[in-house]
């Protein structure tokens, strides 16, 4: 065996000869000669000898050679003793430098000779050189300082049979843990120490095969693309070093721009794993998983998009968090791929439901007005929020697309296409034409497309400027997630498009700008059912369960307005609403209620609407001077980009499920007021214009604020003569509330002394436990603990999504006498008409009641309150003469359940009145007595009138002494005291 490993062929002629001596010596002596391996096993024809290169005579490689590095060459008589008992690594490596050495310096002297020459060398060496042809003896000739052989660990006179492939493939197997066995327990290995990571005896075949290693790098050659696949499984590549970045190194941006540093092998490597690492690890106070939890209820539903909130990236992964709001567009694409592997691990069919997981950031920390975004903020992450105002329709737009070459037929592709480059084939590569390329449509990926417009929030417009809008697209699961007229929060990335009409008409370049949705939130689902917590849900049934319910309810609508409880009680039983009926499909009853409210000017009437407008979870405000018909329910206009003839909802169709309302009713024209019949009763729009024939739902509440004929109501005349609307339009509503704005000294001081109060209360440098709409306190004036605005709005949600009353052995006859009853009083007193929607209205307020309670069935009290709403109603809008005679004639009804204490407390305040007004003819007009006396005895008198014999409670309650009131039951005396006297 030739000392020294084969050299790679040089130009000199000295290389030559040597290495075709070893060519001819090695046919002569039938010795393998052992040629430097590809990859495949074999030999390589760049660096084979040239008596091979003619390609008949090359050795062929086994059937079974697997590459690794370190693979040695055995000839076909060499057995595994053999190789075990080699000889010493060592020993031989100082020898083959020897004679490297000596051969060098031979080479050099030869060299320098034939430089000398002149021209035959310097000919030889510009056209290369003739290894056969003249002075071929030369290069054969006997060199003693290479032509030594040693002897040792050669066996010539024994014969041995040829290995098979599974033979050599275990004795390659033996020699490989050898080598790392020997490497681990001596410390001084046969191998590199790169090739020595991660040898164990796991993850290794039967035949020695390191089956991870060989994966990885199969990974590797085939690209970049599922490199986030090791990271998952754990598999994470240690071999490439350099292409391992850590977060060190990612701070260290070497490209022109962050979005191409991360477009780059190493750092998208890099980002991968630590997005992967905070999915895994980042858990919430009590030291669960957040995002493993969220993971599992998106398989629950199916889902197609996994909500990151920005703050727990930024907190946990800062660095992750500045490259997604420079760089969002790459960030995302490594984030998408990473979310739809973690939902593999965890439901591994997944991808038959949605082959795609988006990831959707949430929380972004600033947010910027529509008309504040400019150039700097082009291809970074956004946050603006604002009101649609238009939505088209959906569209496929080209996600994978693939071509048919137009010659020879070929289908090339697939070629992703993005919003920003078109793209365009050159020439094919089957037959090298240039066209014409074809889109292949069935082979070809669509994906949905929307395009919605965001136009400023009417609130934060500045004066005297017009609000300023831009085009959102929508894409994936955001299609329809927001309707025209929701006000939503958009966070995307603001980027530019190239329009051709746009620069047309500037005559220079110029670029639209567009946002790129990730995320949307509407206003509304905040309060929503499905988003509400655990603990939400607890102190909903909490707050059910009290025994004051239905008056804290009713303190805390509008808790900022004095009195008026009847038009809270009416406010309060609209929001939760009836139950809505549909007869086999056919026939729909409404279950909204719908409330009037007329009375004199500066009565709150439009705070009650402003209020009902923050509190409902989905609320439409107009007023009757700036609405029209085309307005309030919809219109049909030509749409910009497809040009075609659309639909467009008003006022009733955007408050669909909600609640419309619409202040100075009475202003309104009468044809564009009669355009609201159909949308208040059958709750839809129907509309025929330009060849559209079609049907808008409109099921909502309509409330309601109008002025009285004059200014002021009348009460010498009935309510249809106060008001200039028809009765059909009366008819609808199913609770009229008159608000009169009497002179009374008790109520007057009270409120006075309420609404000071209420501003010192409201004052911003005031304490937080001032009456403030969000902190649960004590009314003004009231001993009711109010509810937080937001756990009213989000009871009042939860009562309507999940409460479906039914009504259960009432009794029917109470409702029918009372029926009769109202029909006789209308047409003897001529005031509003009563009709069989009447009937409608107490079952409505009925099932509403028992909304409030959370209560599946309609009980006898329910039926009780929801007359006792109706006939207040009916009574109020009465002239004066027939005022009391109709209260007396239905005492039976509104005494019955009632809250006794509001009810002695107005017969106190009668009382107390009548007192006033004697001390008045005595003592003139002007005069005011510092005290008024009434005696126990005229209060029972008239309690007992209204079937009231236990005035206990009364006496002994709060309420009396917050409105100044002192009870002397020796004396049996109470005491009204007037300040400022």
């Amino acid at each position: 065996m030739r000392k020294g490993c084969p050299q790679p062929f040089k130009k000199s002629k000295r290389g030559n000869k040597r290495q075709a001596k070893e060519v001819v010596e090695s046919d002569e002596s039938d010795e393998e000669v052992t040629f430097p391996q590809t990859p495949g096993g074999g030999m390589s024809y760049l660096s084979s000898p040239p008596a091979y290169r003619g390609g008949t005579n090359i050795p062929s490689s086994p059937p079974f050679s697997p590459f690794t590095p370190f693979t040695p060459s055995y000839g076909p008589d060499l057995s595994v003793e053999d190789v075990e008992n080699e000889m010493d690594y060592a020993d031989a490596q100082e020898k083959i430098e020897e004679d490297e050495n000596e051969g060098q310096e031979e080479e050099g002297e030869y060299l320098a000779m034939e430089g000398n020459d002149g021209g035959p060398g310097e000919e030889e060496e510009e056209d290369g050189e003739d290894l056969f042809g003249e002075g071929m003896e030369e290069d054969y000739k006997r060199i003693e300082a290479l032509d030594r052989y040693d002897e040792r660990d050669l066996d010539d006179n024994t014969e041995y049979t040829e290995m098979g492939p599974g033979e050599r493939a275990r004795v390659e197997a033996r020699l490989r843990r050898r080598d790392m066995e020997e490497g681990r327990f001596t410390g001084k290995s046969r191998l590199p120490a790169a090739f020595l990571q991660g040898m164990d005896e796991e993850g290794w075949d039967e035949y020695g095969l390191d089956l991870d290693r060989l994966g990885r790098r199969r990974r590797r050659t085939t690209g970049d693309k599922s490199i986030h696949m090791s990271l998952l499984d754990g598999t994470i590549d240690v071999d490439d070093e350099e292409r391992v970045l850590t977060i060190e190194d990612l701070r260290d941006i070497k490209g022109e721009s962050v979005g191409t540093w991360i477009s780059e092998p190493g750092p998208r490597q890099a980002i991968a794993r630590d997005f992967r690492n905070f999915l895994l690890t980042f858990v919430d106070e009590k030291g669960s998983s957040v995002y493993g939890e969220r993971i599992r209820k998106l398989g629950e539903i199916n889902g197609e998009s996994l909500e990151v909130y920005y703050p727990h990236l930024a907190m946990a992964k800062p660095l992750l968090g500045y490259f997604l709001a420079n760089a969002p567009r790459e960030m995302l694409a490594i984030m998408d791929d990473l979310a739809m592997d973690a939902v593999l691990t965890v439901f591994p069919d997944y991808a038959r439901i949605r082959p795609e997981i988006h990831v959707r950031i949430s929380g972004l920390p600033t947010t910027t007005s529509i008309r504040d975004l400019r150039q700097i903020q082009l291809n970074t992450m956004v946050r603006v929020s604002g009101v649609v105002s238009r939505r088209t329709g959906v569209f496929p737009q080209l996600k994978y697309v693939k071509f048919d070459c137009g010659k020879c037929g070929a289908v090339l592709g697939p070629f992703y296409q993005d919003n920003q480059t078109e793209i365009k084939i050159g020439a094919c590569t089957n037959c090298q034409s240039k066209g014409p390329f074809t889109v292949n449509s069935e082979n070809t990926v669509y994906r949905n497309y929307q395009k919605i417009t965001l136009q400023e929030t009417p609130g934060s417009v500045p004066p005297g400027r017009l609000p300023r809008h831009r085009e959102v697209i929508l894409l994936w699961d955001l299609i329809d997630k927001a309707k025209p007229g929701e006000e939503i929060e958009v966070t995307g990335i603001y980027c530019y498009s190239y329009d051709a009409s746009l620069n047309a008409r500037q005559g220079f370049p110029v670029f639209t700008t567009v946002i790129e949705a990730n995320h949307i939130l509407k206003k509304s689902d905040e309060f929503s059912a499905f988003k509400m917590t655990e603990e939400d849900r607890k102190q909903i049934r909490t707050l059910s369960r009290s025994k004051d319910l239905e008056k804290r309810i009713i303190k805390s609508m509008a808790p900022s307005i004095y009195g008026h409880n009847d038009i809270k009680t009416a406010l309060a039983l609209c929001l939760f609403g009836g139950v809505s009926k549909n007869v086999g499909g056919k026939l729909r009853t409404r279950g909204d209620i719908n409330v009037l409210m007329l009375g004199d000017p500066g009565t709150a009437k439009s705070q009650f609407l402003k209020y009902i407008e923050q509190t409902a979870h989905r609320a439409v405000f107009t007023t009757g001077q700036g609405a029209s018909a085309v307005g309030l329910t919809a219109g049909v206009r030509k749409d910009p980009v497809t040009r075609e003839w659309t639909l467009e909802g008003g006022a009733l169709v955007l408050a669909d499920r909600g609640v419309c309302m619409i202040d100075e009713f009475d202003k309104m024209n009468d044809a564009d007021r009669t355009s609201i019949h159909e949308a208040m009763e059958q709750q839809s729009i129907s509309i025929s214009k330009a060849g559209i024939v079609a049907s808008l739902n409109a099921r909502c509440s309509v409330i309601a604020a109008a002025n009285p004929i004059g200014g002021r109501y009348k009460p010498s005349l009935t309510f249809s003569q106060n008001v200039n609307l028809t009765e059909p339009i009366l008819s609808r509503f199913d609770v009229l509330c008159v608000v009169r704005d009497s002179v009374d000294p008790i109520r007057d001081e009270l409120l006075g002394r309420f609404v000071v109060e209420s501003h010192i209360c409201s004052h911003p440098d005031s304490s937080p436990a001032s009456g403030s709409a969000n902190s649960t306190s004590t009314a003004v004036g009231s001993d009711v603990e109010l509810i937080p605005q937001n756990l009213l709005k989000k009871y009042i949600m939860y009562a309507r999504e999940n409460i479906t009353p039914k009504i259960h052995q009432v009794d029917s006859d109470k409702i029918s006498h009372l029926y009769a009853e109202l029909r006789r009083e209308s047409l003897m007193t001529g005031s509003i008409p009563i009709t069989v929607r009447h009937i409608e209205s107490i079952v409505r307020l009925s099932e509403a009641r028992a909304r409030m309670h959370l209560r599946d069935f309609v009980r006898a009290d329910d039926i009780d309150v929801a007359i006792r709403v109706t006939l207040n109603s009916f009574i109020s809008a009465q002239k004066f003469s027939v005022y009391k005679a109709l209260k007396r004639s239905f005492s039976k009804y509104l005494s019955s359940h009632s809250d006794h204490n509001e009810l002695l407390y107005m017969l106190l305040c009668r009382l107390v009145q009548d007192k006033v007004t004697l001390y008045q003819y005595k003592n003139g007009i002007s005069a005011f007595p510092a005290q008024v006396n009434i005696p126990l005895e005229d209060l029972e008198n008239l309690a007992a009138a209204s079937h009231i014999y236990d005035l206990k409670n009364f006496l002994t309650s709060n309420f009396l002494s917050s409105h100044d009131f002192t009870v002397d039951l020796a004396e049996r005396a109470i005491y009204k005291h007037f300040q400022n006297n």
